[in-house]
């Protein structure tokens, strides 16, 4: 994927890459949002272009305090961000409301703001092992490549979900992607699956299930931080290693999550080495957008955002 260069229009104020994280009120949340709406952020001169993951807001789109119409205008006003991945969770009913997704492109278009791809959940499980119910899953996510399309998006992101063996869930899922991908193609559109939880957080079972399909139009979404493969109560019972796993994934990305939780007082994330992790993404010749998704809970989410994004920046100069 060719990263497009260029250049947004100089407006007045600054954006520094230290905003103040921690204490913010409602009347000091504003002034960080005119601060940050003042100029868009520049990456011409990095080797990636960032992109805002609807995820990062989901307290506010459940609780109502956030439409999925005005995401677009959130993304660019509040943190100087042009370019958007929907989750289907917050129009889950509007899949094939033409009127509603005609909106959407609307909203997104009179911002400026590009639409890259929509993370499709609840379709059922690519992977399962029953074949109607796979194929009923498969012919779940049509109507979200459809509306992918309509909104100007690259991709529908999915889940290499199932039940079974390593070995089953992985048959199935390489037939469930690939009756998808086969539609998607006649769209011109394509199908990536992000390391989401049991096997598909196991990079070396995941990267197989690509070679299984083996389609240009199928590929992944490498996500920093998704890498426990098994749970237990209060945490992860078992892990992938996650430098290993994204490097892995990283042959067959179309498009990249920069997953963060946790910052300590130098604005590094304190899960994940980004400078490790992005070089592990600039070596393997990517250069496409790569999607804030804050999943911490000590700062709100809009601190989270901009400080995932300040320090994507600063990664991102110390490598380009």
């Amino acid at each position: 994927m060719n990263k497009t260069r260029r250049k947004f229009l100089k407006q007045s104020g600054q954006v520094g890459l230290g905003v103040g994280l921690l204490g913010l009120t409602a009347c000091s949340q504003k002034i960080v949002e005119t601060a940050a709406a003042a100029k868009m952020i520049d990456t011409s001169d990095l080797f990636f272009d960032i992109s805002l993951a609807q995820w990062s807001l989901n307290k506010a789109f459940f609780g109502g305090k956030l439409d999925n119409l005005d995401f677009a205008s959130k993304a660019k006003n509040a943190f100087g961000i042009t370019a958007i991945e929907y989750v289907n969770q917050f129009f889950k009913d509007k899949g094939d409301d033409m009127a509603y997704l005609k909106e959407m492109k609307m909203r997104a278009d009179d911002n400026g703001v590009k639409s890259l791809l929509i993370m499709v959940d609840r379709e059922g499980d690519l992977g399962n092992l029953d074949e109607m119910k796979r194929k009923q899953a498969v012919e779940n996510h049509y109507k979200w490549v459809e509306a992918a399309k309509f909104l100007g998006c690259h991709s529908i992101r999915v889940n290499a979900a199932g039940q079974g063996t390593a070995s089953e869930v992985s048959a199935a899922a390489a037939d469930g992607l690939g009756r998808l991908s086969e539609f998607a193609e006649q769209e011109g559109m394509n199908v990536i699956v992000e390391n989401h939880g049991g096997y598909s957080s196991n990079g070396k079972w995941l990267t197989a299930v690509m070679n299984k399909v083996n389609m240009d139009n199928c590929g992944t979404l490498p996500d920093f931080g998704n890498f426990c493969i098994k749970r237990k109560a209060g945490g992860c019972e078992e892990e992938y290693d996650r430098y290993k796993g994204v490097t892995e994934l990283m042959q067959h990305a179309k498009a990249v999550s920069a997953k963060t939780h946790d910052f300590d007082e130098k604005g590094n994330e304190v899960n994940t080495d980004y400078m490790k992790m992005m070089k592990i993404v600039k070596d393997a010749g990517y250069r496409g957008y790569v999607g804030i998704e804050y999943e911490g809970s000590e700062m709100a989410a809009d601190e989270g955002i901009i400080a995932t994004r300040d320090l994507l920046l600063k990664v991102g100069k110390a490598l380009s």
